[in-house]
């Protein structure tokens, strides 16, 4: 038998994916579950393995090229003898490829081809992929192998029931605390305490460099979100609390980013129709405080890694958290539920001195809060002198169908009372 492989949906906006590298030559033996080829999806760049084992016959789509969710890129035979009819069927696909469509959906018993299924495509279905087989994470696939976990009997918590790492780990009674943000990968990386603006390559009068796949992706974010009715809501908050603290935690390994986190994610608990989301039967509300934060790629682009539950986990974990979201998200190597699950997004310029600035809705989400620079400001003091005040100006953009101008003044009123007079019960 041949066996189709197929350009995987990596993501519920993923409309065609880019072959980085084959894990395989073109005559190489392939186990099942065994990674074949990695494929750069909107975000991320995901392992792709088989379910079946055989022979990479045939590779019809190389490294560096990209191909429409549903394509076939590569042919398994079942056996040696079989690798040159999958070539001859190679070539078959590329002379006849109008007439014939290559979706998973098209691919039954009566042509010689089934689709091999693959581990790392959740987005599209429920917990198992469209062959009935159970649809888990690689890193879940090899902690199971690992602890000898059947992965059968494991009901996925990922989104649309995926299964990851934690469900294997619960199953042996290895689950971490959910205060915990993102515990598996919490480690020791070498981060900059600041992102270095995205990598622009050098202007060529008159010539057209194509974007890349993030770009794509972040373009099509954009668009949909102009159909939203959006506001501003802008509110200014003195922070030498907050800045004191940060001064005495710092060298603890606090980020900056993980204490603004943690100040909203406390605030949202009290307004939970601030991370709630505008569908067409209702207001959807969310079961969980996660805090997107937007980080510039080098490459050019935007993603927005997301410290999940951030409301219940403590500011030190969720500052390790961050450290190694931000290192794999530069290795573009963040599973989908590390960017795609965010309820509520922080969008901060303030540490390239920008004083403000408005923010675009992400598609999914009610609110986003950008956030500017702090600069000492002469202010008048309640006993009536001048003094002068570490200031910083926030901005929330809002989604109007859901959101009114009240619900966005209490909470940023809410969010500046805590940062002004109580920035200590962060860290407990």
């Amino acid at each position: 038998m041949i066996n189709e492989v197929f350009m995987p949906a990596l993501s519920s906006t993923m409309t065609e994916g880019k072959i980085v590298s084959w894990a395989k030559a073109a005559g190489d033996k392939v186990e099942r579950g065994e990674t074949i080829v990695v494929v750069e999806s909107d975000k991320a760049d995901m392992d792709v393995e088989s379910f079946y084992e055989g022979y990479l016959a045939v590779i019809t789509v190389p490294a560096g090229e990209s191909a429409p969710v549903g394509a076939a890129i590569a042919l398994i035979a079942e056996t040696e003898a079989e690798i040159e009819a999958a070539k001859q069927q190679a070539a078959s696909l590329s002379t006849g490829s109008s007439s014939s469509q290559p979706t998973v959906a098209a691919v039954g018993p009566t042509p010689a081809a089934e689709a091999v299924a693959v581990a790392a495509t959740a987005p599209s279905g429920g917990s198992q992929a469209g062959n009935g087989r159970v649809v888990v994470s690689p890193r879940a696939r090899k902690l199971a192998k690992e602890l000898k976990v059947d992965l059968d009997s494991l009901k996925g918590s990922g989104p649309h029931g995926r299964i990851v790492a934690e469900d294997v780990e619960a199953a042996v009674g290895r689950a971490k605390p959910p205060a915990i943000a993102t515990p598996a990968v919490v480690a020791t990386p070498v981060v900059k305490p600041a992102p270095a603006p995205a990598a622009i390559p050098a202007a060529v009068p008159g010539q057209i460099v194509p974007m890349t796949t993030l770009q794509n992706a972040v373009v099509r974010n954009m668009v949909a979100s102009l159909t939203v009715p959006t506001y501003h809501v802008g509110y200014t908050i003195t922070t030498d609390g907050l800045d004191k603290l940060y001064k005495q935690i710092k060298a603890k390994g606090v980020t900056m980013t993980a204490l603004l986190a943690k100040a909203v994610a406390v605030t949202l608990q009290k307004h939970p129709l601030l991370y709630a989301s505008y569908t067409d039967q209702g207001i959807k509300y969310s079961g969980a405080i996660n805090i997107a934060v937007a980080v510039a790629m080098d490459d050019g682009g935007l993603i927005t890694p997301v410290l999940q539950n951030a409301d219940q986990a403590d500011l030190y974990s969720l500052s390790r958290a961050w450290k190694g979201l931000v290192e794999r998200a530069r290795a573009k190597q963040l599973q989908p539920e590390e960017y795609n699950s965010g309820t509520f997004t922080l969008s901060n310029l303030g540490m390239f001195g920008v004083d403000r600035f408005d923010a675009i809705l992400p598609p999914g989400q009610g609110a986003i809060l950008a956030i500017g620079a702090a600069r000492p400001q002469v202010v008048a003091t309640a006993d009536g002198l001048l003094g002068v005040r570490q200031q910083m100006q926030v901005n929330l953009t809002c989604d109007h169908r859901i959101i009114y101008g009240a619900h966005a003044a209490a909470f940023l009123q809410d969010l500046a009372q805590l940062i002004e007079t109580n920035a200590p019960s962060l860290t407990m």
